[in-house]
């Protein structure tokens, strides 16, 4: 098994994640730090994580979370601030993991696992999973932002691709927005995008 892929398994995080702390120098196999995510973990491997050993996870965990606001998606943060986990605390003893994030004012339904499989179905965006997000406006949202969204907007990492936007219940200040990439705070920098380049635009808040 690849070391990132093994790291999964043991609930440390997402494939891809676990590859960055491999490449950041986080991880060691046999008491020295192992910086390829492909190398091949043996069967008498000691592999620890920020000094940690690393078990495999026998146990597969799924916990549905509705994320409140100011809580940071990520397993720790540097700064001190509440995590997801801070608020499961020790009422699951596996090693589990978000899947995919929510920015810190943004409220809705996360998945924490240990199961690296299900986690790199659902986020990575070869898979075309759709994640759907509810969002509140502070003034109705013209058509011709529709239309420029439904075009898909350039960004500074790419072309923002949107697999469907909605009205919600005939409102014009509420938007259902579904999309399978994986940039980071996709939905706000869509939004916040249209209100720099129009005064006429749309400024965005959104809530889940």
């Amino acid at each position: 098994m690849r070391l990132n892929k093994y790291l999964s398994h043991c609930g440390v995080a997402a494939r891809r994640q676990s590859a960055e702390f491999v490449k950041q120098g986080l991880v060691t196999v046999n008491g020295e730090v192992e910086p390829n995510p492909s190398y091949p973990v043996q069967p008498n491997d000691e592999v620890r994580f920020r000094g940690q050993v690393m078990r495999l996870e026998v146990r597969k965990v799924y916990l549905l979370m509705n994320k409140p606001k100011d809580i940071i998606t990520t397993a720790s943060d540097e700064k001190g601030r509440r995590t997801v986990l801070d608020l499961i605390g020790s009422k699951v003893e596996e090693r589990i993991f978000p899947v995919g994030r929510l920015d810190r004012n943004t409220s809705g339904l996360l998945l924490l696992t240990n199961d690296g499989d299900l986690a790199e179905k659902l986020a990575h965006p070869s898979h075309k999973v759709q994640k759907v997000y509810h969002v509140t406006l502070d003034k109705p949202f013209h058509k011709a932002d529709f239309e420029k969204i439904q075009k898909g907007l350039k960004l500074e990492d790419g072309v923002a691709e949107v697999d469907s936007l909605h009205y919600i219940l005939g409102s014009k200040d509420e938007l259902e927005i579904s999309l399978h990439i994986g940039k980071n705070r996709i939905v706000r920098r869509i939004l916040s995008t249209l209100a720099t380049r129009s005064s006429n635009s749309t400024a965005p808040i959104m809530l889940a």
